[in-house]
């Protein structure tokens, strides 16, 4: 068989491949969820995560296929990362705030729609989630006001879950 050919069909199969296991493991993770009670929101965030993974490693697996070298790969990649380094540092409090996103939306007690208290010495602040994006979480007050926190300082707070 002819190399491109073979290039062809490795990349047919790699294709088919990602849309099988995006399949299996979208199935399985709304499973889980329905299983354990999660909002949907938090699975479908999980699946997008998820899904990201899943196309950067078929896209790279592309790349080795058609023939891109190695060594190529990895020198473009360390730079990228290396810039990207860089950037974040000078911006360590988004990366803290994204990160502190991905916990809260997977991990923490409370959720959208819940009324919490932050225990706070000197803010304290009682209201309901209206969401929890990337960089903030906002939360109604009993007040009717509108209050954008940053996730990183949620995260390092004591919280008390009035509803669930």
């Amino acid at each position: 068989m002819e190399p491109l050919h073979l290039k062809i069909i490795e990349t047919v199969l790699v294709l088919i491949g990602l849309v099988i296991l995006s399949f299996l493991i979208k199935g399985t993770i709304q499973k889980i969820g329905n299983r354990y009670h999660l909002q949907k929101d938090r699975t479908a965030f999980t699946l997008k995560v998820i899904s990201i993974g899943l196309y950067l490693a078929a896209a790279v697996t592309l790349l080795f296929i058609w023939g891109v070298d190695q060594n190529d790969l990895v020198l473009f990649l360390s730079s990228f990362i290396a810039i990207l380094g860089i950037a974040l540092f000078a911006q360590w409090s988004m990366l803290s705030n994204v990160t502190a996103s991905i916990l809260l939306f997977v991990s923490h007690p409370a959720k959208v729609g819940d009324s919490i208290s932050i225990l706070d010495k000197d803010y304290p602040l009682t209201g309901k989630i209206k969401d929890i994006g990337a960089f903030f979480t906002i939360i109604e007050t009993e007040t009717n006001e509108v209050v954008t926190i940053p996730n990183s300082l949620l995260f390092q707070k004591v919280i008390k879950v009035i509803s669930l």
